[in-house]
């Protein structure tokens, strides 16, 4: 079955499993307290086809643009941002189809961290909110999948003509702060940092999340990194950090005495915990799946006073109080079905309050050179471009990088998601990227979306989805180029960082 005829099998799927639809209120005007709904015909303008399809010229000016990484020729851009009473927000985005055939968008809007009877159409817009390490997606109402433009309901169609748009929706939390500007996300494309937030009333008529009961859907970034060494990872969800010390290093086996090298080990974290205002530190331990809970869990106590015990040494600063249990092997973070994983697992984990952030000085001029690599990918000769390295608020980094295939046959390039076994996602993505501060010896992988759900958390991956319903997206035509992405945390102090992409060489990237 080709990918156009997967999505279009998807998109009915779909439909035919999709939740209650809101009523269209026709009569309520705009308001800047509540923010109306739209009317069937508020999608499309004046000008609409049957299809529900416009002319790009009929819709008002881009704040920012962007290119599916999926299906070639969508092209997206937000064209209003408006937040309402100071804590919604409205979001709608325009697609255009730039090439010459009738072009599928049903699957490229929903959000693909819901379960798949989900996932409707302009789900997945959303903002990020880089202060509060959040991902805002449309409300959730009663009886319905989402605040946000629905196929059936808006006669929006499953393509969109050649040179023809639609404009979808989604009524969402406002980030927090009240910043002047935000970050547009989509599963569709790249981030678009930095589109102004206009505080007046949005033009058109969208539905009041004030006027039913709604649930707010959002999705915690968690940024990770490690040690060089492989002593500790830390983990960063915009609260709190959550440092991870490997028992391997602490202790001998079936030991809670510290090693000899603990110390410089716990220095680091120490200084992290001066750094920060926390009154209060956790510290867990936790064991592999190996072994009994009769050993396993009052040896992990054990390890745990006794990083209480050197910690309290070697803080600085008093009126701290600690908190430390052992958990065992109940509380596994990684799969115990690798050794790498059953490692990671072995640990001591340290809980505080995330110290705050120190705005790195910008480059003044930051040098673009050295930004492209070349490989193979099944006998065709493919390349590399990294397009930017950009500083977000709340220490949060945004890779962009373009891959090309530069050969005369298609091809695929799946080194792009062969990340480490242990490295747990719950679809493929394109997660074999590292970021390393070369000088400060760590190591930083892509950023996760935290996903609640019944049994505990799914994780995705905070970068472009390669698998799941996002079909085909590592293969590439002849001369056929994708953008991808990725977030990161990014060192305060950072201005140049050692890019690692799949099967590509390093490249010194600066930090913009």
């Amino acid at each position: 079955m080709s990918s156009r005829n997967l999505v279009l099998a998807l998109a009915l799927t779909l439909a035919a499993t999709g939740c209650g639809i809101l009523p269209v209120n026709e009569t309520a005007p705009p308001s800047r307290s509540a923010a109306p709904r739209p009317s069937a015909s508020a999608s499309a303008t004046a000008t609409a086809t049957p299809s529900g399809t416009t002319s790009a010229q009929d819709e008002p000016p881009a704040l920012a643009e962007t290119r599916s990484t999926m299906t070639e020729n969508l092209k997206l851009e937000v064209v209003g941002l408006n937040r309402v009473g100071g804590k919604h927000l409205v979001v709608r985005i325009r697609l255009t189809n730039t090439g010459e055939k009738d072009l599928p968008w049903t699957g490229e809007m929903g959000d693909h961290t819901r379960p798949l009877g989900q996932i409707r159409w302009a789900s997945g817009i959303g903002v990020l909110d880089a202060a509060a390490h959040t991902w805002l997606l449309p409300y959730q109402p009663e009886g319905s999948v989402c605040l946000c433009s629905d196929q059936d309901r808006d006669d929006l169609g499953y393509f969109i003509a050649p040179g023809r748009s639609i404009t979808v929706y989604g009524v969402l939390p406002a980030p927090s702060g009240n910043p002047a500007t935000t970050t547009v996300v989509t599963p569709a494309a790249p981030p678009m940092p930095d589109v102004p937030i206009s505080d007046e009333p949005p033009a058109g008529d969208f539905p009041d999340p004030d006027a039913e009961t709604v649930t707010p859907v959002v999705r915690r970034v968690l940024l990770p990194s490690e040690s060089l060494d492989r002593s500790e990872e830390t983990a960063d969800d915009g609260t709190d950090l959550r440092v991870n010390l490997s028992s391997d290093v602490l202790f001998a086996v079936d030991r809670a005495t510290l090693t000899p090298g603990a110390k410089a080990v716990l220095t680091r974290t120490a200084r992290l915990i001066d750094a920060s205002r926390a009154a209060v530190v956790r510290i867990e331990g936790h064991a592999d799946s190996s072994g009994n809970d009769a050993v396993n869990d009052p040896l992990s106590r054990r390890r745990a006073l006794a990083v209480q015990r050197a910690l309290t040494g070697l803080l600085s600063r008093e009126g701290v109080r600690f908190q430390s249990r052992g958990y065992g092997s109940h509380r596994p973070l990684y799969g115990n079905d690798t050794e790498e994983g059953r490692r990671r697992n072995r640990r001591v984990t340290v809980t505080f309050a995330k110290p705050p952030v120190t705005p790195a000085d910008k480059p003044s001029s930051p040098a673009k050179g050295g930004l492209k690599a070349t490989g193979e990918a099944k006998g065709q000769p493919v390349a590399l471009e990294v397009t930017g390295l950009r500083r977000l608020p709340g220490g949060i980094g945004l890779l962009t990088y373009t891959i090309t295939n530069e050969g005369s046959a298609e091809t695929w390039y799946n080194d792009l998601h062969r990340a480490q076994d242990w490295e747990t996602y719950r679809y493929q993505a394109a997660s074999n990227v590292r970021l390393t501060d070369v000088g400060a010896r760590r190591r930083y992988p892509p950023g996760r979306l935290q996903v609640p759900t019944s049994g505990g958390v799914d994780d995705y991956c905070a970068c472009t989805d390669v698998s799941g319903v996002r079909i085909g997206t590592e293969k590439f035509a002849p001369g056929q180029s994708r953008t991808f992405w990725s977030l990161f945390a990014l060192p305060d102090d950072a201005t140049t960082l050692t890019v690692g992409i799949a099967s590509f060489g390093d490249l010194q990237v600066p930090v913009e």
